[in-house]
């Protein structure tokens, strides 16, 4: 027995011996639920003679499995017969409780099943499941230091990593690599203690975003290796609530490739058409995404084919402090102008710490213009936690050569960035964000700008709730006011509040009292 989507667990024994389990049989179950709708769920090959299904329902009550084998001759995997029962047992993380996300109806946000509007404040991961970040004590550590600054997302990879060649120790777990040498067939024993980390992560209320591989992998291990990795992966979580990122840099080749860096869209083709599979074959149709590259179009639309195929735009939109602000905005504000519409976040940007030059102020100031200007959410990243450096044994070189930085992830953990984030979200939901439009218009800068992008960045509800906030210490003059305000000034480094009175249309607010170099002002109702 199993709850309402929580994930149950079937085991099936081969009768046959083959030499290449995953190579040579497939393995399906047809689950049929209480309202009589029949899903195709893959199953996923053990290890040994050993095959499970596994399969999650928002419905109570029994649900009934028969399995379709790709070798009809094999009786201990074709046409099994068995049981699900799934109560309505309360669950205590928000994931299981509420459901897995969905996009809402107008194609802008993320919404648990239940209705329950979802912000994603992501952290990234990208080398999490590798052993340099030890499971449980070191990952249970991260896990709760970014649920309790709120963070929602961790952005993980699934074993095919960034900035390493293929089969690189670096990128090992506790049971080395998710592939024998050569890509030969998949290895069971690796994914065994992925699935301790991301159940543990969902467990405790940080959603999985699954990449499926960095893109350059697809040049490796063919489209065909690339879809047996992603059934496998569909098999093993797919009945988990989490997202799907089909390929990270789909349109970067490999480091070390003649020409590089370029826009490679041979692979953009190839990765396309892993979605495509993705989609067709995914039982509860996950919400999709690929994430690009810094160069071309620096967009999930620019990074696949068929837009039709993913249902949320994932940016990557460069690393730097202020000179990233005029692609980040300009990228964002086109991508919501596009068709198909879609939720739209910043996937990568302006890694705190990186090199040891991206500050934290970069951090506030990619959060709040996104956000304001129509984002779903935001992802964060620090510089150590993404490559998992350890002390005395950080990630270390490129292929291309270098490095980005040798701080341990416990230090890049503390960066204060994180927790700032954290606040913006906790302020931002104190209020219905999810009803939020963007209106440049509500107010000005007084002053001289510094660039082309140095503005007020504003959203909310027209006649209860606008957060303002100004990337600069200039001072604010909100409009299109009626009556008189409540204003609340921030300082969005330290979350010091300093109540300005009732402000009426046209009326100058100065920033607080503070060192940061941008400041937040919120208007609330209207007095009179």
């Amino acid at each position: 027995m199993t709850s309402l989507n929580r994930v149950a667990e079937r085991a099936f024994i081969s009768t046959v011996a083959y030499t290449d389990p995953f190579g040579e049989v497939t393995l399906d179950a047809l689950v049929t639920d209480p309202a009589g709708v029949t899903r195709r769920v893959p199953a996923f090959w053990a290890g040994g003679d050993a095959w499970k299904v596994r399969y999650a329902s928002p419905l109570a009550g029994e649900h009934t499995l028969v399995t379709a084998c790709s070798d009809p001759a094999n009786a201990g995997l074709h046409a099994q017969t068995a049981t699900i029962t799934v109560s309505e047992a309360a669950e205590r993380s928000p994931l299981y409780a509420h459901g897995p996300l969905t996009v809402t109806g107008d194609q802008r946000h993320f919404e648990h099943a239940d209705g329950t509007p979802f912000f994603w404040l992501g952290d990234t991961w990208w080398m999490g499941l590798c052993g340099r970040l030890r499971w449980p004590e070191e990952f249970g550590q991260l896990a709760a230091d970014r649920l309790a600054k709120g963070f929602s997302v961790v952005q993980i990879v699934a074993g095919l990593y960034p900035d390493m060649p293929a089969f690189d120790p670096r990128g090992a777990n506790e049971a080395g690599f998710p592939w024998t040498e050569g890509f030969g067939t998949i290895r069971p024993e690796y994914f065994d203690r992925v699935d301790e980390r991301l159940a543990y992560l969902i467990d405790v209320g940080l959603m999985p975003c699954l990449v499926g591989a960095w893109g350059y992998f697809v040049g490796w291990m063919g489209v065909h290796r690339l879809k047996a990795h992603w059934r496998y992966l569909l098999a093993r979580y797919a009945a988990y609530p989490m997202v799907w990122c089909v390929a990270g840099e789909s349109n970067l080749p490999y480091y070390l490739a003649e020409g590089f860096p370029y826009d490679d869209r041979a692979a953009v083709t190839q990765w396309t058409d892993v979605a495509r599979y993705i989609r067709a074959i995914d039982p509860w149709q996950r919400p999709l995404s690929i994430h690009p590259t810094g160069l071309g179009r620096l967009s999930s639309r620019g990074a696949i084919d068929d837009e039709s195929l993913i249902e949320f735009d994932m940016l990557q939109t460069g690393h730097g402090n202020r000179e990233v602000l005029a692609p980040t905005v300009d990228t964002l504000l086109w991508s919501l102008g596009q068709s198909p519409t879609m939720p739209v976040l910043n996937s990568e940007v302006a890694y705190e710490g990186l090199m040891g030059t991206i500050t934290t102020d970069t951090q506030r100031l990619m959060f709040w213009a996104s956000v304001l200007s129509g984002a779903c959410g935001h992802t964060y990243g620090a510089n150590g936690i993404w490559q998992c450096n350890r002390a005395g044994q950080p990630h270390g070189a490129s292929p291309h050569g270098g490095n980005y930085g040798v701080t341990p992830w416990e230090e890049a953990m503390a960066y204060p960035g994180s927790g700032q984030l954290g606040w913006a979200k906790g302020l931002l939901c104190g209020y219905d964000w999810w009803r939020f439009e963007s209106h440049p218009e509500w107010a000005e800068l007084t002053g001289e700008p510094s660039d082309s992008h140095d503005r007020a960045y504003c959203a909310g509800l027209a006649d209860q709730v606008r957060f303002i906030y100004a990337p600069s210490r200039r001072a604010l003059r909100p409009a299109a006011l009626s009556g008189e305000w409540r204003a609340t000034a921030y300082d969005p480094a330290t979350g010091q509040a300093t109540p300005l009175g009732a402000v009426v249309d046209g009326q100058v607010c100065e920033p607080p009292a503070g060192e940061a170099p941008d400041w937040l002002l919120v208007l609330e109702g209207h007095l009179v």
